[in-house]
């Protein structure tokens, strides 16, 4: 674990909290969307291929001796898409994604001249807990996006210091909306993983803040009774989707079993809206006409050479995107830790 790396991971500036980042009426056709358009899979389950590429992505290691499976991580929260490829992909929220005030937002809280939309997901869950899992969202290099490039790896490559001069500026709008009793915050750590985090709390009906997620630990807090947080049967193709028999009601089923009905006052529900920032005309043209792009094959040529530079033994693999050994090793040598405080769990009994 590297102590002194864990230091770059602190955003541009502390989030900036806004209330009511989205009208009644753009809650509502978001909503729809996610109602009438299910069902919806799990996070992992979109974005993981093994264990040790979603460790590279949060905490970086396990207790020695602990063969990883994906199974030991599974969480009810479950995520879709507004967009892809920078577009939105529904009409009736255009407005929402091509959104003024958020690319203001954005400009100001980089202090940049230029930003565009660039994605826009939802986050959807019932009960759950927040706080083992805290990680950093996949940032963006010259070359590299998530169209082309696993989470891990980009993380991997924010974490080693090495491709710093690729890595594209970004910030998030994200917003939630809940209205549950039991915690549904926002954990952070804007001064690294290794300092002090703080919070948001609930009310948590349209708040958001202005951050940049990739350069920031942070999580959910647990939200809703503790005794609902993991339903069992929960398994790596459950679906979350609208419940057709309790108006504004949630259910998770496992093929065709449902195992868990979520009432809409237990629903948690997260809108993330995120940009390309550009801090100049130079900055936008270089990205836009691809003049200084990195490739896969230069990321993991300069992981090698700084391994070899570090005296460490390793077979060079023939697939690296995949090769799970590989991964593990990377994750190892630029592990930068998990936060080390972490602030007490939402009580079930005070809230009642």
């Amino acid at each position: 674990m590297d102590i002194e790396r864990a230091k770059i991971f602190r955003p541009v500036a502390e989030p900036r909290v806004i209330e009511g980042a989205y009208s009644e009426d753009q809650h509502r056709r978001l909503l729809e969307v996610v109602r009438n358009n299910g069902p919806w899979s799990l996070i992992i389950s979109q974005h993981f291929k093994s264990a040790e590429e979603l460790i590279a992505t949060t905490s970086g290691s396990l207790p020695e001796g602990v063969e990883p499976t994906l199974d030991m991580f599974l969480s009810p929260v479950f995520r879709g898409y507004y967009s892809y490829g920078g577009v939105c992909s529904q009409p009736e929220i255009e407005g929402c994604f091509y959104n003024p005030k958020f690319l203001q937002l954005v400009r100001d809280y980089w202090g940049a001249k230029y930003a565009e939309p660039d994605s826009m997901l939802f986050n959807i869950q019932g009960p759950c807990g927040g706080a083992g899992n805290p990680h950093v969202d996949a940032t963006r290099f010259r070359g590299l996006t998530l169209d082309n490039t696993p989470i891990w790896l980009m993380n991997t490559m924010v974490k080693s210091g090495l491709f710093k001069h690729w890595q594209a500026r970004k910030a998030q709008v994200i917003a939630w909306y809940y209205k549950g009793k039991v915690g549904g915050g926002f954990t952070y750590w804007p001064d690294g993983p290794h300092e002090q985090p703080k919070q948001i709390h609930a009310p948590m009906w349209g708040r958001a803040v202005v951050v940049e997620n990739e350069m920031m630990f942070h999580t959910a807090q647990s939200n809703g009774p503790s005794a609902l947080r993991k339903p069992e049967g929960l398994a790596f193709e459950s679906v979350m989707e609208a419940d057709p028999q309790v108006a504004g009601g949630w259910r998770i089923r496992t093929g065709e079993q449902v195992i868990q009905q979520i009432p809409e006052e237990e629903f948690r529900f997260l809108v993330h809206w995120g940009a390309n920032v550009y801090m100049d005309l130079d900055e936008l043209k270089r990205t836009v006409d691809h003049t200084d792009d990195i490739s896969h094959q230069q990321v993991f040529d300069i992981f090698m050479q700084d391994l070899k530079r570090r005296g460490i033994q390793f077979e060079e693999p023939g697939d690296p995107l995949t090769d799970r050994a590989f991964i593990g090793l990377l994750t190892g040598v630029y592990n930068v830790g998990a936060p080390l405080y972490f602030p007490p769990e939402p009580d079930d009994e005070l809230a009642a």
